[in-house]
């Protein structure tokens, strides 16, 4: 009987159905602003740097491996880790350039 009570007293504001789609509304908005657009961003800037590169340009790979750029293919880069030891790395795994500080790195 008393939860029959306490379930009669929780509906009834009429309206809560268009103030929950508003809010989740606004939650889409700001994720997007917050999180998506810069990461978009981000990666924009990062696409631009690779298809920029050269060759004897410094990189770091994803993986942490830093070299100098001797051959730049179409989706590729064959990268001198060190002397005569050249490997061949696909594009989209170049970190960043080599001048560049690393995410997290602070320039001195």
């Amino acid at each position: 009987m008393n939860s029959l009570f306490v379930f009669s007293q929780i509906g009834g504001s009429g309206g809560g159905a268009w103030s929950t789609i508003l809010m989740f509304g606004l939650i889409i908005v700001v994720f997007y602003f917050f999180m998506i657009r810069p990461q978009q961003k981000k990666q924009k800037a990062l696409q631009e740097a690779r298809s920029a590169m050269k060759s004897g340009d410094k990189v770091i790979t994803a993986g942490g491996i830093h070299g100098r750029i001797k051959e730049v293919g179409e989706t590729f880069f064959i990268v001198e880790i060190a002397d005569n030891v050249r490997i061949k790395i696909d594009k989209a795994s170049v970190f960043a350039a080599g001048d560049a500080p690393a995410s997290g790195e602070v320039a001195k």
